[in-house]
Parts: C-alpha cells; structure tokens; sequence
C-alpha cells in the first residue's frame, strides 16, 4: 500500500472517530487533513479520548505529548503513518 492510500484510509478511519466524539457538527463534507484540531471542536479531554479510540480502532499507541502541539489532521495522519499503520 503507498502511503497516499494509506493516509485515505487513515482519513478515513479518523473521521468515522471524530464523528462519534465531536462536540460541535462540523462540516464532514469537508473534512481533509487540513482540518484544523479547533474547527472540530477537540479540546484536551476530546483529545485524549480520541488517542484511545485511535489506539483501539487503528492498533497504534499516540501518548498525549505528541499530539500537544498537532493543529491538523494531516499531522496525526503522518503520525500514525510513522508508527506503522
């Protein structure tokens, strides 16, 4: 798999999370790894659930301090392809 598929399919994988733990409706239909942490509504407590559910849903372990600073989805998206996934 090259790693333009997998990061669709990460994307993929991280919007079906996000849609279940967002607070606020963004909108999904524009959803990319340009969204912006902010625009979906994650603060820290929606972060560290969401590094659960990544763990769980994807089977890659994110510790908290590596996605303190993360303002896009990209960045979690090339985090996660680092790892492995």
């Amino acid at each position: 798999m090259t790693d333009t598929s997998k990061q669709e399919t990460i994307l993929g994988q991280l919007r079906g999370i996000l849609e279940e733990s967002s607070s606020v409706e963004p909108d999904w239909d524009s959803f990319c790894p340009q969204s912006t942490i902010e625009s979906l509504g994650l603060d820290s407590l929606t972060i560290l659930d969401l590094l659960y559910d990544i763990e769980e849903d994807i089977g890659i372990h994110l510790e908290a301090k590596e996605v303190l600073n993360v303002s896009t989805v990209g960045e979690i998206i090339d985090m996660l392809v680092a790892k492995g996934a």
